[in-house]
């Protein structure tokens, strides 16, 4: 019932979105062209219905926008729709791929004229002749037709063809709600099946919080309920019986004109499905459950779609759909069972054997003997920790003998008491050091390919998160293998079978353990790109394993271990750095035992021999992966192998199959789009938590600042125009902070969260998929920001407050501000989220190439705002979705007061501007002001002079300066980050020059131009930061990771431009976009 419910808001949120997109287009145009409804085509609708129907999850649905024609209006329309039709059609036809029909042969199809099909004249197109308005169906996705069923009616009245679609518009008319209703789907010509048809208004004008609105269209979709419950329930889950009931009575056509329709009521208004896992069967119409389970029913309204019944006519039905989940008789058979028996009589022995054992326990043992006990059992968990089963108990026993043929004359234990076995610290009885020989192991060593890029983006905590969580998950599968972990090495995970107990099937149960650790790699990193952030799932292993003989055993001394030496271990790491990512290396020791084994067909050889250092070359061998099947016949053999795909071993095929495994293991169905909103939803959370902990740790109610929000961006005013040298921030108060709740003690409202995700996912929406520009770069634009801000957070908490110790300057973080070396950035949480919001938004909808170009082209926006263009159109689109009604409870936690809301928008607009560094005349200004701000300033006082405008005035720069540096975090970090996000950029910059939207080439000036914009913008920039003072050790490892760039750029700048080239034109060979 939720996983529906859920699927069905998030489909309604996506709709109404669409038409709030459509309403703010149209007003633009209007802006722009003076056009007005109804006299407006959607443009590139094929690119935006295609989005949302997407989002449907369901297969074949049909989407469409529906302008509102006036009776005085119609001829007008006629000609407007003959002028347009063949624009819109041709766009479709050429996005979708349509290759039924040409645009010539749609228009001939196509009535040119508002029409309605006359049953009194054997269904004849007729014109419409009579009184009130129409609703001209019009633009339509997809084009053409769908299973043989045409779904092209443009120019036809649905007022008058559709009875269902009279009733939901004159309820969505009268509410100013959507509304969702039965209807029949074609599935071929002949045959129709039960589906649903969604009315949306859409609004005159972006405003859709005015009460006057007008609705000038509608847009909706029409779907099957078969296809809607496909792949709502997990495999197993099966024999739910769904009833689903409207609340209006059947509608029967028994013909008429324009009384066209006499409605007959019949009985209740219901169909009736059955579900199993991702299956579903239409068991037919009326109520079909099996009434021997009418007291276990769960009923719950489809989709709350708020509206007021008190709107409506008297006598009007509103058609709410309700769901009834029922179980059956296949769903109790499969829960049969006697555990209940077997558990009673476990739990009664249990408790019996409990009871026997603590009173023999409480008579034979006294305090003493408990205390000595605990002291065994905390040193036997330390040493099992360390060390295998068999060496521990060696080791005890050494400890023993030590003790006796000494007379127990030694007293001086090490920790725990592990003198002479573990420390080595006194060797009386000259005791030989425990070591063994196995002639015969299989080691693995597993690298993780990308961490160390990774972690350059990292804050320290996340990179133990993230380490202690893989190599747990790594421990039980070594656990259940029965494999000895030997130890990690940095980012290597060391493990070895065949020891300390030999067995003989040690290479195949090592082989085994290597591929379940490289499919739980991918598992546990999707799961983990939620809170720890983009490209988390991007992370690799690299592995190899090698047989062959190690000495084994405890190297005595200092944090003494169990360890391994050998050159089967020198072996085993060259098996591993030779090795490719999601690949697993064999040597030719290995794979003849696993031949021997009979398992021949688990490895494949290397096309060419590997050269391996101090081996020279070696024959070496791939590792099959495995494959689920559906096939119960293949399950044994594919838990033991799988098929490689040909080609495979390139980075290009190694990328194709990580995007394999992402889509086939998947988290919770969600894609890495939708992994980044979760992450980018978890960030500003934790800041919302803030900001309410700031109000004394209680939810505001939700406050009424409508006349205000109204006002910001009226007057005529552009974004640029808004921009201020100066913000004036919040005031630290110490009372405040004092009290001030623990954010970690603050529970966000569920509204608020499920409005917070409902915006961040119609932002990502909102991106194109361009290489560089998406929602994917926002998104780690937005890490570099948070991990920023935690450096500011230290600082303020006295962890980077210049040198010396740190109780010494405890007192001038008391005396100042807690946040004075940020200069009161820290102060208030709601700039710190104003500046995380700006980064997730501040490419929204951007074009794909420079404003340069955009005013080149004469774009409408180009007219709108003359400069700093895709910054500002930014701004608005996301500004103005944040000001939907839908969104009224988050913005009354995100500002409570008049004061609180113009700062925001003040933060943001700056935070957005700045991320335009072309504009030189705005580079200008920004110079100036850091030298007016910064020049000859002694920053242990900074922030206790110059007064309350000097400290604005630095704050204000030092959040443009983030933001910017943010923006161009990739050449800040790890080489293997800056060179994939150049590479992106590139793509972007050459499709574009390729696509006619570029004067020159820009691989000509590619490799000069990344040295210039090291020395002139990158290298600057970092050293800002860090004399800014702000930072903390941030600032020296942006820094550190710009020069190290520029100088690896010089090195091998040329042949990654000569290897973009290639990649670009090896795609479009491929029938990729280019």
């Amino acid at each position: 019932m939720t996983v529906a419910q859920s699927k069905a808001n998030q489909f309604f949120d996506a709709l109404d979105s669409f038409a709030s997109s459509i309403g703010a287009q149209a007003a633009a145009e209007h802006t722009f062209r003076n056009t007005s409804w109804p006299f407006y085509r959607v443009p590139e609708w094929s690119v935006q219905a295609e989005k949302l129907a997407q989002l449907s999850g369901v297969e074949h649905p049909i989407v469409g926008m529906s302008p509102i024609v006036q009776e005085n209006e119609r001829d007008q329309w006629n000609s407007f729709a003959a002028q347009q039709n063949p624009v819109w059609y041709q766009e479709s036809i050429e996005h979708e791929g349509y290759t039924e029909l040409t645009r010539e042969e749609l228009l001939q199809r196509t009535i040119p004229f508002l029409h309605f099909y006359n049953p009194e004249n054997d269904f004849q197109p007729t014109p419409v002749s009579r009184p009130g308005e129409s609703i001209a169906y019009f633009q339509t996705y997809p084009i053409g037709l769908v299973q043989g069923v045409p779904v092209m009616m443009t120019n036809m009245d649905i007022l008058i063809t559709s009875k269902q679609t009279e009733e939901l518009y004159h309820i969505t008319k009268a509410t100013r709600r959507p509304t969702i209703g039965f209807t029949q789907i074609d599935v071929d010509l002949e045959t129709t099946v039960p589906g649903s048809q969604i009315v949306q208004p859409i609004f005159h004008g972006a405003d859709t919080k005015a009460e006057d609105r007008k609705i000038v269209a509608i847009t909706g979709i029409r779907l099957q309920w078969l296809d809607y419950f496909k792949n709502l329930l997990a495999e197993g889950e099966e024999g739910i019986v769904v009833v689903i009931e409207s609340a209006c009575p059947k509608l029967t056509h028994v013909g008429g004109l324009y009384d066209r329709w006499t409605v007959t009521e019949s009985d209740r208004n219901i169909i009736t499905y059955q579900v199993d896992g991702p299956h579903a069967v239409f068991l037919g119409e009326n109520d079909l459950h099996d009434p021997n389970y009418d007291a276990l029913v769960v009923s719950e309204p489809f989709v709350d779609l708020h509206i007021d019944q008190s709107q409506l006519p008297e006598g009007s039905c509103v058609p709410v759909l309700t769901l009834h989940v029922y179980p059956s008789a296949e769903l109790e058979d499969s829960f049969k069972t006697n555990n209940d028996i077997i558990y009673t009589v476990v739990v009664i022995v249990i408790f019996a054997f409990t009871s026997i054992v603590f009173l023999l326990y409480d008579y034979s043992v006294g305090r003493r003997q408990r205390t000595v006990m605990d002291r065994i059992a905390k040193q036997d968990r330390i040493v099992s920790d360390v060390f295998p089963t068999a060496i521990r108990d060696r080791l005890f026993d050494n400890r023993a003998k030590n003790r006796m043929n000494a007379n127990d004359v030694q007293d001086d234990d090490g920790p725990l008491g592990l003198d002479e076995a573990f420390y080595g610290t006194s060797n009386v009885t000259g005791s030989a050091p425990l070591a063994d020989l196995f002639p015969s192991v299989t080691v693995v060593f597993a690298d993780l390919v990308g961490f160390t890029a990774w972690s350059s983006a990292r804050e320290p905590h996340q990179v133990f998160i993230l380490l202690e969580t893989i190599y747990g998950a790594f421990d039980k599968l070594a656990y259940r293998h029965g494999v000895f972990k030997v130890e990690t090495v940095g980012d290597c995970y060391v493990a070895a079978a065949g020891l300390p107990e030999p067995t003989d099937d040690h290479p195949v149960v090592a082989c085994k353990f290597a591929r379940d650790c490289l499919k739980k790699m991918k598992d546990v990193t999707l799961k983990l790109e939620v809170s720890l952030g983009p490209d988390t799932s991007d992370l690799d292993l690299r592995t190899g394993i090698h047989s062959g003989q190690v000495t084994a055993g405890v190297l005595r001394g200092q944090r003494s271990r169990f360890q391994l030496f050998g050159d089967t271990m020198n072996t085993t790491a060259r098996m591993e750095s030779s090795s490719e990512r999601c690949r697993i290396q064999l040597s030719q020791v290995t794979a003849d035992l696993l031949k021997e084994a009979g398992l021949t067909r688990w490895i494949i050889p290397r096309s060419t021999k590997m050269f391996v250092k101090g081996k020279g070359e070696m024959q070496t061998y791939w590792l099959r992966k495995s494959r689920r099947t559906n096939n119960p016949k293949a399950t044994e053999l594919n838990s033991e192998m799988e098929t490689l795909e040909e080609g495979a071993g390139s980075e290009e095929s190694s990328e194709r199959a990580q995007e394999e495994d992402n889509d086939f293991l998947g988290i919770e169905g969600m894609n890495k789009a939708e992994r980044l909103v979760e992450w980018n939803v978890e960030v500003l959370t934790s800041l919302l938590e803030q900001i309410v902990a700031s109000r004394d740790g209680v939810m505001d109610q939700i406050v009424t600042l409508s006349d205000a929000e109204k006002s910001i961006g009226t007057g005529g005013k552009t974004v640029l125009e808004e921009f201020t040298p100066i913000i004036q921030l919040k005031r630290f108060d110490a009372e405040e902070l004092k009290r001030r709740g623990r954010p970690t003690s603050i529970n966000i409202e569920d509204e608020v969260k499920s409005q917070l995700r409902s915006y961040i996912s119609s932002i990502s929406e909102m991106y194109p998929a361009n290489d560089f520009h998406n929602f994917e770069h926002a998104s780690h634009v937005t890490a570099s920001v948070k991990k920023l801000l935690a450096r500011i957070v230290n600082v303020d908490e006295g962890n980077g407050l210049g040198a010396g110790n740190p109780s010494d300057r405890k007192d001038s973080v008391d005396l100042i501000d807690l946040a004075g070396h940020s200069y009161g950035i820290t102060s208030d949480p709601l700039t710190q989220f104003a500046v995380v919001f700006s980064a997730i938004i501040h490419d929204v909808d951007h074009p794909g190439v420079p404003n340069v170009q955009l005013v080149k082209e004469k774009t409408r926006w180009a007219q709108i705002y003359k400069k700093s263009i895709a910054e500002q159109k930014s701004v608005d689109i996301a500004w103005d979705m944040l000001m939907s009604e839908k969104y009224a409870a988050l913005r009354a936690c995100i500002y409570h007061t008049e004061e609180d809301l113009q700062r925001f928008r003040q933060l943001v607009v700056n935070t957005v501007m700045a991320t335009d560094i072309v504009d030189k005349e705005l580079q200008a200004l920004r110079k100036a002001r850091w030298e007016t701000a910064f020049s000859n300033v002694n920053l242990a006082t900074a922030s206790m002079d110059g007064g309350t405008e000097s400290e604005d005035r630095k704050a204000t720069i030092v959040i443009e300066h983030l933001i910017q540096a943010s923006d161009v975090s990739h050449t800040m970090q790890h080489w293997h980050i800056y060179k994939k996000w150049n590479e992106r950029f590139f793509m972007e910059c050459y499709g574009a020059y390729r696509e006619g939207r570029a004067d020159s080439d820009p691989s000509e000036n590619w490799y000069k131009g990344e040295i210039g914009f090291f020395d002139f913008y990158v290298i600057p920039l970092a050293r800002k930061l860090q004399s800014c003072g702000v930072f903390g050790v941030s600032s020296h490892e942006y820094l550190n990771y710009a020069i190290a760039n520029r100088e690896e750029w010089i090195r091998e700048g040329e042949s990654l431009v000569q290897h973009y080239l290639a990649k670009f034109k090896e795609k479009c060979t491929s029938g990729g976009s280019c």
